[in-house]
């Protein structure tokens, strides 16, 4: 109805009442008479009453009475007369509606209620000024208009639909529709204009409109009630008004609460109980009603989702169906049936039309209510914003007003703060109850829009305000709608019941989330499920509803996320539970994308939902993205409600392996990166909780953790911070640190991505990485053994790019860290080339060091400095490894300590990996360190690492080990623990020695350089003693390389000094040279040179020469010690015995001269004795026959071993140092003649090796053939050693043979004595050179050695010698042993020119000396001339001589030397003479004897021929007669005997008798020796006999 005041107004408003009756009267001619007739009657009054009232009303109008206020209200006597005649108008017309008798217009007696009732209201609503401004009208209001009106209303409020009228007493009067609505439009206006004047009366009405929408009451006075309600909820400002009057106060009615709760209680009860009348005639009338508005609708989107059928819009509960009709534009209130004047019968109410209306005045009310409050809340934030900034400006004088101003703002905002809280708490429960059911119920999209903004605008309102419960439970109630019915979600259940505890509000105490599952249900199913659960029943399905929901979730997480503190939680948990039933799975960087489920029933989503799925991933990321932009407490509520979503997550997926619902993990990660400018104060909550998810059992969600944890790492990392990381240590080290805490996760596919993520930490920041370095490499360091290949693997990958890229750009205090690392991974044993190339890193890093030595020395000195001033400030030790060694220094120790580690490594390749690079580290790069560190490197380092090496290589296992790892065979020198231990010794050992050797310059003005040397000295030893050649042979190769040691050059440019190092020479060498000499001079072998080169001015320093000395002496006790021990023979023997091969030996026996060297001032007798021992217990040892015919040449070829070559060449040494030595070293002479002769021995009793069974070499020849057979041990060939020995013999006697101690300790006598032995086995030798070079060496050594001894003749030393010498000569000329069957003419002819030889020797070096000879000498030597003159005349022929060959020449030689002698005419004694005569006798009688016999046996053999011997024997006998006679002939007359001669002639006529005998050969032997006859032929002389003759 128009609010005008104008005449115009009122006069068209009373020509509408005329047109309306007419067109009534009209229609109910023929229908209703009685209508017709009332409405003819109503317009006669109207126009009858209009005529006046128009003049009235306009006269009040045009002279406004401006009445002053009277205390006296009845009294009118104020009033000016025109507006007296206004207040009598009005108060008349009270009268007459309330049918009594009016006081002013006398004569009316009636007037129709309905038409007083229109009139009162257009008065009150065209005039409210009047009633406002003038007490004596508000008067009139309060006393007579409300009192009427609560009086008319009676019937409406006892009425009780369907309640039987006979039992009760008075019939009860029916609420009459015309008169009803008229009463409520004039209690609207009364309402609208007069609230504030009838606070109490319309507290009444507003109670008595609540009641009207009871369920009992009709429906057409619910219907006018609602739509009264409705205009009330158009007008927040009122409401407001009504909470501060009513429900603010004490003791008051809650009008505004039971306002909306009597809406919520009307809509539940719409569905509950179903409307009067025949259903059908009021579907029917809805459809009649709404046929305009469905196909042409007035809102767009109001039509369903149908395929083709245009559904209505409607409400469907439980079975009960209701439309939603078109009723007014949003905002105001366009009543239907309040405005159906000319209706007199209650009209038929449409279904669905009450229902509505009271949407309607709900989501009116919440849009007003949300509104005004908001508007008001920016205006006190705009105010106290623009006040703080004017306090701020104000001047002093100002200020005190300025605060006054502030307080009481201050003041009104406590105030309005108070009202907005209580509508809210007013209003919430109810309003939360009915959009919930209506939620439910509706199937209409755009209703279901406009309640989810109703339940958005309010939980934002709730948020803003902090009004915790109602903001859940406006939450709560979304998130259900987005849920499938049923949806069993814990989070959801445990508000529900603080959201609904106030029962009344629910229906019949049933839960109002249940959708009916009615065939008739309008909502379209979009997708189907797996609820998220830990054991999923079935699937659920989601309506398009619920992505409605959905939507409006996070658009309320999206818009108002600030205000929603804890709710996060349920929002988040709700968004989890759809993106899992959508099967959105998280992608890179944390969004979610459409992926298919991965178990159960594959989700099933319908082409409409899957347009959506993208959009709503969408929605989702910029929720996430927008938590940029809220402030610090609200995103904590974000962060800690993703973690707690988390953490049920976590528990559910316990125990299974199935798919985790990864959201909060991916939303973390999210949220995390788009807030990187202030990550600092959300990082430790984040990075923690992730830490525990990469605990997780289940691997989808650990690996999520760790894709989440890693991608924030790598993102806070390069992201641009403000300040720069560089100039934030602290929170590059907190951006790190989460990364470290992932070394204490075992999973590995955890650490895999730990470790790719420092790989591309490396790639992308490597140079910036500061002091997050020692983290990195921590992280890189902290992979175990244990943790599988391709862990290592990468991790290793990460190292090598460190060493290779980085080593520049790191802080020098971490280049310790990296050396650490690296050799751990050299002792992972997963994977042998890692370990290798490891230590190939470590090559690298200590190229590193080299190079940019002074850069790092100079920033570790720097930091040492500063820890060491941090130590002293704390009043605590500084403790690092290696200390007190410089900085730097302790660098490079711990680079050596580290391949220290790595030499003793169970596995071969990397022990000797490790072990060449340690020794070519120390060796290229050793010069860096200071002189004092080389103490540590020698003790901590080197013997450290010897001494292990020796530990394990002792007890290492000597059990064969089939094959290396797959198919790669191993040779047989590696095929025990044991013998790869043994190559693991030999190059420690070698590496140490040669730095020994190399660097000795440094080594020595070390204080303890002797005491370093005795325990490399015990290293060698106990290598040299190990039971393997392998190992032995290597320790005396390395004692030969410390012992070649001339002091080195000192001279700037030592070969050792890398060039690099420009270090000034003194400090390092220490540069001496004497006056005059111009050259830096070389430290020689002797003392005596040594000190030759010193001027005599300067005395000479010879302090290092006497300590140079004792380290000699220490070398020699060492050779000593390992000589005696390696070659005394074992006790037992078995076929592990250990004997020591012949290399080995031989570098013993090679060290000896180089080491005599220098002990040769100090060698006395005891040394020698203790050097024979050894070399004649080396030169014993046998060898394996496996090794024979590698280190002998051929049996037949007399060629020494290298080994026998080095004994005499040690022998020689000594020999040639005593020649040049002084006398008292002449006394060794003997000692080298006794060690000489023993090796001479060997030729014929070869040595034996303790109790060893050797076999000859010539017989171990043939078990080469069998190539398995066992090894034996063979002697060595010796006749080649032997005979070389007897020549070393000879040569030395003939220069020594003079020296007193070579006459004294008999020499001469011994030789012969060791000479006698061959000379007496001649045939019988293994080598028939042996005897011939005995023989040889015989006649030389005497041709020396005889003259010396006639000298001493008279001293009596030789005495014994005389008596061998005989026997020597015995032995060898008449020889026991027979001549081999294979002996050619020649061989005899050349051995027998020997046995001349011996007898020439006799002839001129003994017998002509016979004066100063011993007699029994000369006598023996005369027996033996005399046997070998007649040597084969033996008087039998045994079958054993039956071949000898006679020597003749010998015999001969015998002969003319026995006649020689025999017949010389310096027989001085007849005892010589007697010797001879007595000979000759023996030999003429024996040659008669034979000639006899063969006389005798050619006589009887007649025909036959003789036997050969006695032919050759007979042919000998006539050249001895022969050989006799020319003696004889050449001998002086006077020595020959008479009888001789006798004896001879005597022989001539057996010679005769022999003529006639028939070999040819005897012939001539006879004609030779009858020739000589004719010299005694002559004519006798003549005997005068009585001189006749």
């Amino acid at each position: 109805m128009s609010s005008t005041n104008s005449p115009e107004a009122v006069k068209k408003l009373l020509e509408n009442m005329q047109g309306d009756l007419r067109a009534l009267s009209l229609e109910c001619k023929k229908k209703f008479p009685p209508v017709k007739e009332a409405a003819e009657s109503g317009i006669i009054k109207v126009k009858t009453i209009a005529a006046r009232n128009t003049e009235i009303l306009a006269d009040i109008i045009e002279q406004p009475a401006l009445v002053q206020a009277n205390s006296n209200r009845r009294s009118v006597s104020t009033l000016k007369p025109c507006a007296k005649d206004a207040y009598m108008l009005f108060q008349d017309l009270c009268q007459l509606v309330n049918a009594d008798a009016p006081y002013w217009l006398v004569g009316m007696t009636e007037m129709t209620r309905t038409f007083g009732l229109e009139l009162l209201e257009s008065v009150l609503n065209d005039f409210p000024q009047v009633f406002l401004q003038h007490q004596e009208f508000s008067f009139l209001l309060k006393e007579r208009v409300c009192p009427l009106v609560i009086k008319l209303f009676s019937p409406n409020i006892k009425f009780r639909q369907g309640s039987n009228t006979s039992s009760s007493p008075a019939p009860v009067e029916k609420p009459y529709f015309p008169i009803c609505m008229r009463l409520l439009r004039v209690v609207s206006v009364l309402i609208k204009q007069f609230y504030s004047l009838l606070v109490t009366e319309c507290e009444i009405f507003l109670s008595l409109l609540v009641k009207f929408l009871d369920a009992d009451k009709p429906q057409w006075l619910r219907a006018v009630a609602v739509e009264s309600i409705h205009r009330l909820c158009v007008q927040p400002q009122l409401l407001r008004s009504f909470c501060q009057s009513y429900d603010m106060k004490q003791h008051s009615t809650k009008v505004f609460r039971d306002i909306v709760n009597a809406l919520g209680s009307f809509i539940q009860s719409l569905f509950l109980v179903p409307p009067t009348g025949n259903p059908a005639t009021a579907n029917q009338a809805g459809n009649n009603n709404a046929g305009g508005t469905v196909s042409a609708p007035a809102n767009p989107g109001m039509l369903g989702i149908g395929g083709g059928v245009t559904l209505l819009p409607a409400f469907e509960y439980r079975g009960t169906w209701i439309p939603i009709l078109t009723i007014t534009v949003q905002g105001s209130a366009k009543a239907t049936y309040l405005e159906m004047l000319d209706k007199v019968e209650p009209p038929t109410i449409p279904e669905g039309y009450a229902m509505s209306v009271a949407f309607h005045c709900l989501l009116d009310l919440v849009r007003g209510i949300t509104s005004m409050i908001e508007g008001e809340l920016g205006e006190t934030e705009m105010e106290c914003q623009t006040s703080s900034e004017a306090a701020s400006s104000t001047t002093q004088s100002s200020e005190q007003q300025e605060l006054q101003s502030t307080a009481d703002e201050m003041d009104k905002e406590i105030v309005n703060r108070a009202v907005w809280e209580e509508m809210v708490n007013a209003c919430w429960c109810g309003l939360l109850a009915a959009l919930s059911l209506l939620l439910d119920a509706s199937t209409d999209e755009a209703a279901t829009e406009n309640i989810l903004k109703a339940e958005l605008t309010m939980a934002a309102l709730c948020g803003r305000l902090g009004l915790v419960t109602s903001r859940d439970a406006f939450i709560t109630a979304i998130c259900k709608g987005s849920l499938p019915p049923h949806y069993a979600l814990t989070v959801l259940n445990t508000t529900t019941a603080a959201t609904l505890s106030n029962k009344s509000y629910s229906i019949q105490g049933q839960s109002v989330m249940m959708i009916s599952p009615s065939s008739e249900s309008h909502q379209q199913v979009v997708a189907v499920g797996q609820p998220l659960a830990v054991q999923p029943q079935g699937t659920v399905m989601l309506t398009s509803k619920n992505i409605q929901c959905m939507r409006t979730l996070l658009n309320l997480a999206h818009c108002h996320g600030a205000v929603l503190g804890t709710s996060w939680q349920l929002v988040l948990a709700t968004l989890q539970h759809l993106v899992w039933i959508l099967g959105l799975k998280p992608s890179s960087g944390g969004a979610l994308k459409p992926g298919r489920a991965v178990e159960g029933p594959s989700t099933v989503l319908t082409t409409a939902v899957m347009t959506d799925l993208p959009v709503i991933s969408n929605i989702l990321s910029r929720l996430f993205e927008s938590s940029q932009y809220l402030d610090d407490v609200s995103l904590h509520h974000l962060i800690n409600a993703l973690c707690s979503l988390s953490v049920e997550a976590m528990d559910m997926a316990y125990g299974n392996n199935k798919e985790p619902s990864l959201f909060a993990v991916a939303k973390l990660l999210e949220t995390g990166l788009v807030n990187m400018h202030r990550i600092e104060i959300l990082w430790r909550p984040l990075t923690g909780h992730l830490l525990e998810v990469c605990q997780h059992p289940n691997s989808r969600m650990r690996e999520w953790g760790a894709e989440a944890l890693t991608s924030l790492i790598k993102a806070g990392l390069t992201f641009n911070h403000d300040p720069p990381l560089s100039q934030n240590q602290r929170l590059q080290l907190l951006l790190l640190n989460p990364l470290k805490e992932m070394s204490n996760i075992n999973h590995p596919d955890i650490r895999l991505k730990q470790l790719e993520c420092v790989l591309q930490i490396l790639q992308s920041q490597g140079d910036s990485l500061g002091p997050g370095w020692p983290l990195v490499l921590g992280v890189m360091g902290a992979i175990r053994n244990d943790q599988g290949e391709s862990l290592i693997r990468t991790a290793f990958q990460c190292l090598q790019l460190v060493v290779t890229d980085f080593l520049p750009t790191m802080p020098c205090t971490c280049l310790q860290i990296v050396v650490d690392v690296a050799g751990s991974f050299g002792l992972h044993n997963q994977e042998l080339n890692i370990s290798l190339t490891s230590i190939g890193l470590l090559w690298n890093i200590s190229d590193y060091f080299f190079q940019r030595g002074e850069i790092i020395e100079k920033e570790l000195n720097k930091e040492e400095a500063a820890q060491q001033k941090q130590a002293e400030e704390k009043g605590v030790v500084l403790n690092r490894p290696f200390h007190p060694a410089p900085p730097f220094d302790c660098l490079w120790l711990c680079l050596y300590a580290k391949l220290g580690e790595l030499c003793v490594d169970p596995r071969p390749a990397v022990r000797k990996s490790a072990g060449q690079t340690l020794f070519s580290t120390i060796g290229a790069h050793g010069t860096l360190l200071q002189h004092s560190t080389w103490h540590t490197v020698i003790w901590k380092v080197l013997f450290h690492l010897l001494d292990r090496v020796r530990e394990s290589s002792t007890t290492a296992d000597k059990e064969k080990i089939e094959s290396g790892g797959g198919n790669i065979l191993i040779h047989h020198s590696r095929d025990t623990a044991e013998k790869q231990w043994a190559e693991t010794w030999v190059l420690t050992l070698a590496g140490v020695a040669r730095i020994f050797n190399t660097r000795r310059y440094l080594l020595q003005p070390l204080g303890d350089f002797s005491r370093a040397w005795d325990v490399l000295l015990d290293h060698i030893q106990s290598a040299a003693l190990s039971k393997n050649n392998e190992v032995s042979l290597a320790a005396l190769k390395s004692f030969q390389e410390i012992l070649q040691i001339v002091s080195p050059v000192r001279d700037s440019d030592k070969p050792e000094t890398p060039p690099a190092v420009n270090v000034p020479v003194s400090v390092l060498l220490g540069s001496i040279s004497g006056p005059g000499l111009s050259r830096p001079f070389v430290r020689t072998d002797s003392i005596g040179e040594r000190l030759g080169r010193y001027s005599s001015s300067e005395p000479p320093v010879v302090t290092d020469e006497l300590e140079d000395l004792n380290l000699w002496w220490a070398a020699w006790n060492t050779w000593y010690r390992i000589g005696s021990e390696s070659t005394k023979p074992p006790i037992t023997f078995d076929k592990l015995t250990f004997i020591p091969s012949q290399p080995f030996l031989t570098a013993l026996i090679q060290i000896y001269p180089a080491l005599y060297q220098h002990i040769k001032t100090g060698f006395n007798m005891d040394d020698l004795q203790k050097l024979g021992v050894i070399l004649h217990s080396a030169v014993s040892v046998p060898i394996s026959s496996d090794a024979s015919p590698f280190i002998l040449p051929s049996y037949t070829e007399a060629v020494l071993t290298s080994l026998q070559e080095a004994v005499l060449t040690a022998l020689d040494v000594l020999q040639k140092a005593i020649c040049v030595g002084p006398e008292n070293m002449q006394i060794m002479y003997p000692a080298i003649f006794d060690q000489l002769l023993a090796f001479v021995e060997f030729s014929c009793k070869p040595p034996q090796y303790g109790q060893l069974e050797t076999k000859h070499i010539a017989n171990a020849k043939y078990n080469q053939i069998q190539l398995f057979a066992p090894a034996e041990w063979v002697a060595l060939n010796y006749v080649p050693f032997a005979e070389r020995s007897l020549e070393v013999v000879v040569d030395l006697y003939q220069k020594t043979a003079c020296h007193k101690a070579v006459v004294n300790e008999k020499v001469l006598q011994n030789i012969i004595k060791t000479l006698r032995v061959p000379l007496s086995l001649k045939y019988s030798c293994p080598s028939e050179s042996t005897w011939k070079l005995a023989v040889s060496s015989l006649l030389k050594v005497l041709s020396i050695g005889l003259p010396v001894a006639r000298q001493h003749a008279s001293s009596g030393k030789f005495d014994s010698m005389w008596p061998e010498l005989a026997n020597t000569f015995e032995d060898f000329l008449f020889t026991k042993s027979i001549p081999p069957d294979n002996l050619s003419i020649q061989e005899f002819q050349r051995n027998e020119s020997i046995d001349v030889e011996v007898v020439q020797l006799i002839s001129t070096e003994i017998l002509p000396y016979a004066n100063f000879i011993p007699k029994e000498f000369v006598g023996q030597i005369m027996t033996m001339l005399n046997k070998g003159s007649i040597h084969s005349q033996s008087s039998s022929f045994t079958e054993a001589e039956i071949d000898i060959r006679l020597r003749e020449e010998f015999s001969k030689m015998c002969f003319e030397t026995l006649l020689q002698f025999s017949f010389s005419n310096k027989v001085t004694t007849p005892q010589e003479g007697y010797i001879s005569r007595m000979a000759l006798s023996v030999l003429l009688k024996r040659s008669q004897d034979v000639l006899h016999r063969y006389i005798e046996d050619e006589r009887l053999s007649g025909k036959c021929p003789l036997p050969r011997q006695q032919v050759t024997e007979i042919i000998f006998v006539l050249k001895a007669v022969s050989t006799l006679i020319d003696s004889l002939k050449k001998t002086q007359p006077e020595n020959v005997d008479g009888n001789t001669w006798a004896q001879v002639i005597a022989l001539y006529p057996t010679l005769v008798e022999c003529i006639t005998c028939s070999s040819s050969e005897v012939c001539s032997a006879l004609k030779e020796a009858l020739v000589p006859f004719k010299d005694f032929m002559q004519p006798p002389a003549s005997k005068v006999q009585n001189g006749e003759s």
